[in-house]
């Protein structure tokens, strides 16, 4: 999902194997004037015909994108700047399928990047009275372990010390065998270890658990009266004109499609390294990675006004949005007796506030799941967005073990670095890769 922060785990499953000679080079069609692209061997796909206002700074974020595509054996990359709500460059490079381009309109998953839309919620129902962020579990579910010890703010900044499900065994075996299996939350949570004592007191450390958004998806239901996706839909992405961001209920995905491949099942079954193993994971079932009801498909065009809206705290009070983007973790927090690796204390290159990841100055977010990178983020000083979502080849994934790492990250602190010199998102330490979280 982001970085070294989080757990990581395969979470994939059952596959096919794919002939080598059906992953054919990409496609030599050319990017439209004004995307900053040009035909060559990694750039098969197609461009928006959105004038850029900056030919020069297109062109240069396009040739990062391009070497960085070779770089890291990346299938397709659709990638958009902005700054100040200006169009830099829209482009897609690369295939969605063999003989099929990448193109802008294609729509994908946005796994975490919906946690900052939970966080707006969350904040919005503090501002109207509803609830304190400071109100315990047992509010609202009174039967779950620890309700008493864990608060809503707790949930929203990973701070619960709730165990998260997503290296359990027990819940690797069904997962990375059954990929299209619907979870429901109250199944999740048998994985979670609900009954073992919390790893700390709450609010007082950090660990990325995906348990703190199943237990607060649950708990919102309960809140609002009525299902998650009904209320974001109304408070959240109606308001902010995200026409193209829908939780489907299942693992449906607007058309056109990027397509996600993935190798990671090569382990599951011990498929020798000297062997092709390539699969389609574009409709493997990501219910188990958030909340109910927030388990949502995109484009880019709606990730970059995610981007600016959540970085400019479009839906908030200035003092919600001082408390959503705080940086409370790099003061507090780290490895325990018990919590030798999972617990972390914030850091420049990477600190969670509420429901976003703050890096440097830079606000964002960056899901990684079942073949597919992605990020937005923001600068709200110089107001650039950021949006991109990569696939990969099959010579990206490790020939033993079929493991991989969110190249949307490095990506963008490349781009990020080009246009923000001065205030350039710090890169993260050589030894922290950004795991798989949906």
């Amino acid at each position: 999902m982001r970085t070294t922060m989080k757990t990581t785990s395969r979470r994939h499953v059952t596959a096919i194997l794919v002939s080598a000679g059906l992953l054919a080079a990409c496609s030599q069609s050319t990017p439209a004037a004004g995307s900053g692209g040009s035909s060559g061997s990694s750039s098969g796909g197609t461009a928006t015909t959105e004038t850029s206002v900056d030919p020069a700074k297109a062109a240069a974020v396009t040739d990062i994108v391009r070497k960085m595509m070779d770089e890291y054996k990346l299938k397709a990359v659709i990638y958009r700047v902005t700054i100040d709500g200006k169009n830099i460059v829209t482009a897609a490079l690369g295939e969605s399928m063999t003989g099929v381009p990448a193109s802008t309109d294609m729509h994908f998953r946005n796994g975490s990047v919906a946690e900052s839309y939970i966080a707006n919620l969350l904040l919005q129902l503090g501002e109207e009275g509803k609830i304190s962020l400071d109100d315990k579990l047992s509010t609202w579910l009174p039967d779950l372990p620890h309700a008493d010890e864990v608060s809503l703010r707790n949930l929203i900044s990973m701070t619960a010390g709730y165990h998260d499900f997503v290296p359990d065994a027990g819940f690797l075996k069904v997962n990375d065998t059954q990929p299209y299996k619907t979870w429901e939350p109250e199944e999740i949570l048998t994985y979670a270890h609900l009954d073992l004592p919390l790893l700390y007191t709450p609010g007082t450390n950090w660990n990325y658990a995906h348990t703190n958004f199943v237990i607060l998806g649950m708990a919102l239901d309960k809140i609002n009266g009525r299902p998650l996706n009904e209320v974001l839909q109304d408070k959240v992405l109606g308001p902010l004109g995200l026409t193209n961001t829908t939780d489907p209920g299942g693992p449906v995905i607007t058309e056109p499609v990027l397509h996600a491949w993935d190798s990671e099942q090569r382990a599951v079954y011990n498929i020798p390294s000297d062997l092709p193993f390539y699969v389609d994971s574009t409709y493997w079932d990501w219910s188990w990675s958030l909340a109910k009801g927030a388990i949502q498909t995109t484009n880019i065009f709606d990730m970059d006004k995610t981007a600016i809206a959540v970085g400019n705290g479009a839906l908030l009070s200035p003092e919600s949005f001082k408390t959503m983007t705080n940086t409370k973790m790099r003061d507090q927090g780290g490895p325990i007796p018990g919590c030798e690796k999972e617990c972390v204390r914030g850091s420049l290159p990477y600190t969670y506030g509420m429901g976003v990841v703050i890096k440097g100055n830079w606000l964002l977010q960056d899901p990684l799941a079942n073949g597919t990178s992605a990020l937005e983020a923001y600068l709200p000083s110089q107001r650039i967005a950021v949006s991109l979502v990569v696939t990969f080849e099959e010579d990206a994934f490790g020939k033993k073990s079929g493991s991989y790492d969110n190249e949307a990250v490095p990506m963008f602190e490349q781009i990020g670095k080009l246009l923000a010199p001065n205030d350039a998102p710090p890169p993260s330490p050589g030894d922290q890769k950004p795991p798989p979280g949906g």
